[in-house]
């Protein structure tokens, strides 16, 4: 499973041009459960995402057709870590 960071490199007005197909582009990949877990960071200098466990290669294929990366507005950063508690009702993710 992974942690992804993703941090704006450009202001919001460039960041908020993408926003329409980077929210199209994640509501694929939440539907085919890639990703599990979408949302913005606080204050609005980015975004996490929980991700699937899949080989590596695939998440940075996946992470490079993002809008905002195309578009040269955000980068990501990943951490790759193995869930071994959860809470109750939760106990999927171990199995990711």
């Amino acid at each position: 499973m992974f942690v992804v960071t993703v941090t704006y490199t450009a202001p919001l007005d460039e960041v908020d041009r993408w926003r329409p197909a980077h929210g199209d582009w994640l509501n694929q990949l939440i539907s085919q459960r890639l990703l599990l877990v979408v949302g913005r960071q606080v204050p609005l200098v980015g975004g996490v995402y929980l991700a699937s466990e899949m080989p590596t290669e695939e998440l940075d294929r996946l992470l490079a057709t993002d809008p905002y990366v195309v578009n040269g507005v955000a980068t990501h950063s990943v951490v790759q870590f193995t869930p071994l508690l959860v809470a109750p009702g939760l106990e999927g993710l171990k199995d990711n």
